[in-house]
C-alpha cells in the first residue's frame, strides 16, 4: 500500500518551495544573459556554468522541501543530481576551454602559448 499521501502543503512549505523554485530559475536565466551579453567565448563560459549550478542547488532544495512535507520523512534523493552536476560540470567546462584555446592557436589569437613538453 502506498503511504504517499498528494494533499495541500502547509504555507510555510508552499512559501519555502515556490521561493526557491523561481530563485533558482532567476538564477539560471541570469547566467544564461552571460552567453549574450560577455564579448568572448572565454568570458562567457562562466556565467552559465555559475548561474546554472546555483539555479540546481535552489531548484533542488525546493524538491527536498516539497517531498520532505509531502512525504512526512526527509527527501536527500535530489542530492544526487546535485551531486552529478557538481561532478560533471568542471570536466565539461575543461573540454569547451581546450577546444576554444585550440581553435584561438588555430586562428593566431592573443592567448597564452601552449605549454612545452619534455
Amino acid at each position: 500500500m502506498n503511504d504517499f499521501i498528494i494533499g495541500p502543503l502547509p504555507l510555510w512549505a508552499e512559501i519555502l518551495t515556490g521561493l526557491f523554485a523561481v530563485l533558482g530559475a532567476a538564477f539560471a536565466a541570469i547566467g544564461s544573459f552571460g552567453l549574450v551579453r560577455l564579448p568572448n567565448f572565454f568570458r562567457r563560459i562562466h556565467a552559465p556554468t555559475l548561474g546554472a549550478t546555483v539555479g540546481v542547488w535552489c531548484i533542488t532544495i525546493a524538491m527536498i522541501v516539497y517531498f520532505s512535507v509531502q512525504g512526512f520523512s526527509l527527501f536527500l534523493h535530489a542530492i544526487l543530481i546535485v551531486l552529478f552536476i557538481a561532478l560533471t560540470a568542471p570536466i565539461t567546462t575543461i573540454f569547451l576551454m581546450r577546444a576554444a584555446l585550440f581553435r584561438e592557436r588555430q586562428k593566431g589569437g592573443d592567448v597564452p602559448p601552449q605549454a612545452k613538453s619534455g
